[in-house]
């Protein structure tokens, strides 16, 4: 509800001036009767409109406000209100050089206070006159304020990655956005906690929060710690999440090393998800992971400050139902309701989930490889893997697997990635025994080896009988060789 004190100033002047010439507006009174009227409203008292007091005009001001309301048919209200100043948003204090002093003062220092603004700038009047009188500090925030030289954090690191994301936010508006559908776009990211938990080696480790938001909905499709922040981490909860709810339509994480792995990056195309990364040093546009890790450590973390051994299993098992039981359950300030009942609400536009076997060579990476002829074999990671005998003719195979998992690595189609089979490590105590399987059938299988014919190849002949149809002695001389 509007009150009287939001309305601005001018406004409450407006109608101040308005209620009393309004009368002589709606009732004009008969020719001659006009000046009466005027010092009859001269001789009342009215509210001011800041003071709250009694005041009175004089039948001039009043006869101007009447004459200017009475000219103005559209908007009389408009015309009675107080006339803005001519230099208004010039700051006719700071003069030009003083302004480019200022401006290049910010552009190298923009972590800077205004304070600290204000105390420099006044060391280079002192040293240079040519700038001009300094103002005081207010007009100077003024200043500031209108041409939008706010006080702007340094990023930790002084990178061109960092500066580019600096000119970006300069030159580019910040806009909140959120998904149409259920399951749209997900959000993902690490958090670092605030405390350490206590491993079962006798260490305190400081763990990682892995966190996945649904947009729309803000529910938490899953959540948990791990002591690391690495690629298997990161697809192991992305696992989990997915077979929790669905498979989305987009996800969106940071710029991590966990995140752009190539089994991350590939597995998200395999399974149809759209993989979205935020720009460097721009952690503004995964402002939803940043509110929710604000409500981990005022809620859940402060209600684990009395347990003093914290483990990792403890944690867990309190995130999981601190998650389940109050976040997606609790009514969300922004959605005026709980993150589930607008998860169930809709509309999704999810895909039922994958077997975990489908998930688990899903997140893999591809690599090409040149078997050896020899033996069969090919190189992963340092490790020679052994290739079926009915793959020993190709020349370029794919494999598929996961940099922390060689026990589960695949043969793939080099074409369309479709996987083939699995291959196992070369294992050479087994080979020692001197028991060779035998080799699958090739392509020449069934085939009987013929004895080679008497008599030159057809190609031969051929060119033997053309030479001798052109009627020409043999190019060459015979010599009798003696025996």
């Amino acid at each position: 509800m509007t009150t009287e004190h939001d309305t601005p100033l001018q406004e409450r002047w407006a109608h101040l001036r308005f209620s009393v010439v309004g009368p002589l507006l709606a009732s004009p009174p008969a020719r001659g009767d006009l000046c009466a009227a005027i010092k009859a409203l001269a001789a009342k008292e009215w509210v001011h409109p800041t003071l709250g007091t009694r005041v009175r005009f004089a039948a001039s001001t009043i006869e101007r406000w009447y004459y200017e309301a009475r000219n103005e048919r559209r908007d009389p209200v408009g015309a009675l209100r107080k006339k803005p100043r001519k230099d208004l948003g010039q700051h006719p204090a700071m003069p030009d050089p003083l302004r480019q002093a200022l401006l290049a003062q910010y552009r190298d220092h923009r972590g800077w206070s205004g304070r600290l603004h204000y105390d420099n700038l006044r060391e280079r009047v002192k040293a240079d006159a040519k700038l001009g009188p300094l103002p005081s500090y207010s007009t100077l925030r003024r200043f500031m304020r209108a041409t939008g030289l706010f006080r702007q954090h340094r990023p930790k690191r002084d990178t061109e990655g960092a500066r580019l994301a600096a000119e970006r936010l300069d030159s580019r508006e910040v806009r909140s956005y959120e998904a149409t559908h259920v399951h749209g776009l997900w959000h993902s990211d690490f958090h670092h906690a605030r405390r350490p938990v206590l491993t079962p080696r006798g260490e305190w480790v400081t763990p990682m929060l892995l966190g996945v938001l649904d947009d729309r909905s803000r529910l938490l499709c899953h959540m948990q710690w791990y002591l690391s922040e690495t690629a298997e981490d990161f697809v192991h909860g992305v696992a989990q999440a997915i077979q929790k709810r669905v498979l989305p339509r987009a996800f969106m994480t940071d710029n991590g090393s966990a995140m752009i792995a190539a089994e991350t990056a590939q597995g998200l195309k395999r399974l149809g998800i759209t993989h979205e990364t935020t720009l460097p040093y721009s952690p503004y546009q995964n402002a939803k992971q940043e509110v929710l890790w604000a409500q981990v450590e005022g809620r859940l973390m402060a209600m684990l400050e009395g347990v003093k051994e914290l483990t990792l299993a403890l944690l867990n098992e309190a995130t999981q139902a601190w998650a389940e039981m109050e976040y997606n359950r609790k009514t969300h300030s922004e959605l005026g309701e709980s993150p589930l009942s607008r998860y169930l609400a809709g509309p999704e536009v999810g895909r039922p989930s994958p077997s975990s076997d489908e998930l688990r060579i899903a997140f893999t990476k591809q690599e090409t490889r040149t078997p050896r002829l020899s033996d069969g074999t090919l190189s992963v990671e340092g490790r020679r893997f052994e290739i079926p005998s009915r793959y020993r003719h190709l020349t370029r195979v794919a494999v598929r697997y996961a940099h922390w998992d060689l026990s589960y690595v695949h043969l793939a189609d080099v074409r369309t990635g479709a996987v083939l089979c699995r291959i196992y490590p070369l294992d050479k105590e087994a080979n020692a025994d001197g028991l060779r399987r035998t080799l699958e059938p090739g392509p020449l299988a069934g085939m009987e080896e013929k004895p080679v014919e008497s008599g030159p190849a057809p190609l031969l002949a051929k060119l033997m009988e053309d030479y001798a149809a052109t009627g020409l002695p043999p190019a060459y001389l015979p010599k009798e060789e003696r025996s």
